[in-house]
């Protein structure tokens, strides 16, 4: 029997057999037919394959060709995952990030001496967000993070006068503030007339520091608002996050500005967007009537800082002490052999500021760290106003005043 009339009658075996024959297919091939056994083997599983391929239909084939085609999609990468009905599925399960907004709130608490308070308990403290009484989560009486201070100074023209004080001033409290190399606090030196320069980035080395505030000269315009806002955009907000490091601005000047380009509010929008606190050190000698220092209180008061007027108390009221050598009545020779050469006014207005600085160091020292997760958790980036009050009466609290909320 030839191989077509096989094929033809293993089809119409295979035909009965869908209708209930009990014949099966390996029997299409009776051994009597003449053929080797080892052929008749071979010839009957070529044969079962082409009836089956035939006996499904053109359907068959035409869903065999796709799949075959997809067989290397199938060993693409795992990472791109298993087509299924819905879409695509991760090879591996997506790790769903749960954030929880926790807000750090350094504060300084003083007495009516404006001594530092440091035996308050956390039930002695009560935050306010918006108005909205908050939970009290974390507390601290020791402030584990660390300091960025930007040291910005004013060096402009109107400075020149008490430059010499403020650079001893400086020195000292870059000393104390760090402590040697292993300080984990680091400060950034600063300097402002018309422009602001960077002169030093922030570093725990004291050393590197000083040699920079010794070379400092006076000389140029005055641009207070762009040297506050330039420090917190480019220096502050990149300073590291704000619930890792306090950032503050200790600003050395007049409160005068004759040629920024950015106004008050502008630079208080930035310092808030960087939660920057700003201390303020008035350099204006007694005896001067000087609008810029109720700059200074605003600049303070509203990031949370303290403003400081070392100077504004005369160190004496007689010609030996050398308090008319500010330049009351002109630089006549007689005032000029009554000014710092005597060594009194001159040791005097170095105390003074340098007691200023270190007030501002000893504040930052002695801080609470206070932590909530806020009831509003609303990721809408607006600004949330922070008020925190101690029950203990007749205490002075400042703290950051506010901060803004995240964004999607």
């Amino acid at each position: 029997m030839g191989v077509l009339h096989w094929r033809l009658h293993l089809r119409s075996r295979v035909g009965r057999s869908r209708e209930g024959s009990p014949s099966p297919v390996l029997n299409a091939i009776p051994p009597a037919a003449g053929i080797c056994p080892r052929w008749r083997t071979v010839l009957l599983a070529s044969l079962a394959a082409l009836v089956l391929v035939s006996a499904a239909g053109p359907s068959y084939a035409q869903e065999a060709a796709p799949k075959a085609e997809a067989q290397p999609a199938a060993a693409a990468p795992a990472s791109q995952g298993t087509p299924t009905k819905e879409g695509t599925r991760p090879a591996s399960p997506e790790k769903i990030g749960v954030r929880v907004e926790v807000v750090n709130v350094p504060v300084t608490v003083l007495d009516k001496q404006g001594r530092p308070v440091i035996d308050l308990a956390k039930g002695d403290f009560r935050v306010f967000e918006d108005g909205v009484l908050q939970a009290i989560r974390y507390f601290s009486r020791e402030m584990r993070q660390p300091l960025r201070i930007g040291l910005v100074l004013d060096t402009s023209n109107s400075a020149r006068p008490a430059l010499q004080f403020e650079k001893d001033a400086a020195s000292e409290f870059v000393f104390n503030m760090l402590q040697g190399r292993s300080s984990p606090n680091q400060i950034l030196l600063q300097t402002f007339d018309a422009t602001s320069s960077i002169l030093q980035e922030f570093t725990n080395d004291p050393q590197i520091l000083n040699e920079k505030i010794r070379g400092l000269k006076a000389g140029g315009g005055k641009a207070l608002y762009d040297a506050i806002y330039f420090a917190c955009k480019e220096k502050m907000l990149n300073s590291g996050p704000p619930e890792n490091m306090r950032r503050v601005l200790v600003l050395v000047s007049d409160g005068r500005d004759v040629e920024s380009e950015h106004t008050l509010v502008e630079a208080l929008s930035m310092a808030r967007k960087a939660e920057t606190i700003i201390y303020t050190i008035g350099n204006t000698a007694h005896g001067f009537f000087n609008p810029g220092d109720k700059i200074l209180r605003e600049i303070s008061e509203k990031t949370g800082g303290a403003a400081y007027f070392p100077l504004e108390e005369t160190p004496g009221a007689d010609l030996r002490t050398g308090h008319l050598s500010q330049g009351q009545i002109g630089e006549t020779s007689q005032n000029k052999g009554l000014g710092a050469g005597t060594g009194i006014y001159a040791a005097t207005r170095l105390m003074q500021l340098a007691d200023s600085l270190d007030a501002i160091g000893r504040e930052l020292h002695d801080q609470y760290s206070l932590g909530y997760t806020p009831t509003n958790n609303k990721a809408d980036g607006t600004y949330r106003t922070i008020r925190v009050v101690a029950r203990r009466k007749d205490l002075t609290v400042r703290a950051k005043p506010g901060y803004f909320a995240p964004t999607e």
